[in-house]
């Protein structure tokens, strides 16, 4: 069979243990669903059973793509973040199915909340191309990230998120975030915006890509995924009761209307400082000094 004659191939990655076996349970049924109703593309469908191996396993895909042939990743926040560092630069069409409990880049990006209508937008097959932030730092060269960059106290309760043996869905991000603000400081930042240098404290430093991390708080409300643009939220020194107060108003975004809290926008982030680390999509990413960078146009998804 020539090149030209072979079908679409689409290669599904799923982590069957997202969102506490959700996403193997219904694997069958989105497998049937896709095959059904894309009857002229190739399903290759493998399970993933460690992040190095879906790691190399979504890179692989994408690589090996040509024109027409789509990625698609099953699973929460990381298979997001693994699929679209796989997808990104590349020929290939990135399809989100989450069944995670975060999801925060697809939902971001505007890909439905539920397995059923995600599938259902790859089925239909319109995409869009959007936007990545691209970070440097010494453990990462070169890193994509699809929603948030996280430095500060966002970026010390996402990691003890991580790291909890007890989760309760969403609401564990809620949930940490009280247990570390009872010794969380300020801390110091040194920062480059777009090469204007600014030295001061905050509780944290956030640079979005899309609004929303830690199971849907809005920590940037205006940020579009498409414009360019780094959206870039301070919020400053605060007495910890001012920012337990702060707390359920980032899940609507109205916190921004605070004072302390500052919103800039940037192509370019530099960032460092004493107790620093970063935190992308979820996932742990190194240390400071870290630069974020936006990568306009740098994927292109499946969405309604």
């Amino acid at each position: 069979m020539s090149e030209l004659a072979k079908p679409r191939l689409l290669t599904l990655v799923v982590n069957e243990r997202s969102g506490g076996g959700r996403a193997g349970r219904m694997l069958p049924k989105v497998a049937r669903r896709l095959r059904d109703q894309i009857p002229t593309a190739d399903l290759n469908i493998i399970s993933s059973n460690s992040w190095a191996d879906a790691e190399k396993l979504t890179r692989t895909a994408a690589l090996q793509s040509r024109p027409g042939d789509a990625l698609l990743v099953m699973g929460g926040d990381g298979m997001a973040h693994l699929g679209l560092n796989a997808a990104a630069g590349t020929v290939t069409t990135l399809g989100l199915i989450p069944a995670g409990t975060g999801n925060d880049f697809a939902r971001g990006i505007g890909v439905p909340r539920t397995v059923d209508e995600a599938v259902g937008a790859i089925v239909a097959g319109k995409t869009r191309t959007v936007d990545l932030a691209r970070i440097s730092n010494a453990t990462f060269p070169t890193r994509h990230v699809g929603a948030v960059v996280s430095t500060g106290y966002d970026a010390r309760v996402n990691r003890a998120t991580n790291r909890i043996r007890v989760r309760f869905g969403p609401l564990s991000y809620g949930y940490i975030a009280l247990r570390e603000l009872a010794s969380f400081s300020p801390l110091h930042y040194d920062l480059m915006l777009d090469g204007v240098q600014r030295r001061q404290e905050a509780m944290l430093v956030a640079v979005a890509n899309t609004s929303m991390f830690g199971g849907g708080m809005r920590i940037a409300p205006g940020a579009d995924s498409a414009d360019g643009w780094l959206d870039v939220t301070i919020v400053g020194p605060v007495p910890r009761t001012v920012l337990l107060r702060l707390l359920p108003s980032m899940y609507s975004g109205k916190f921004v209307a605070h004072p302390a809290v500052e919103q800039v926008r940037a192509r370019r982030v530099e960032i460092a400082g004493d107790g620093l680390f970063v935190m992308g999509d979820g996932e742990e990413l190194g240390e400071v000094p870290v630069v974020v960078e936006a990568d306009p146009g740098a994927l292109t998804v499946f969405v309604p």
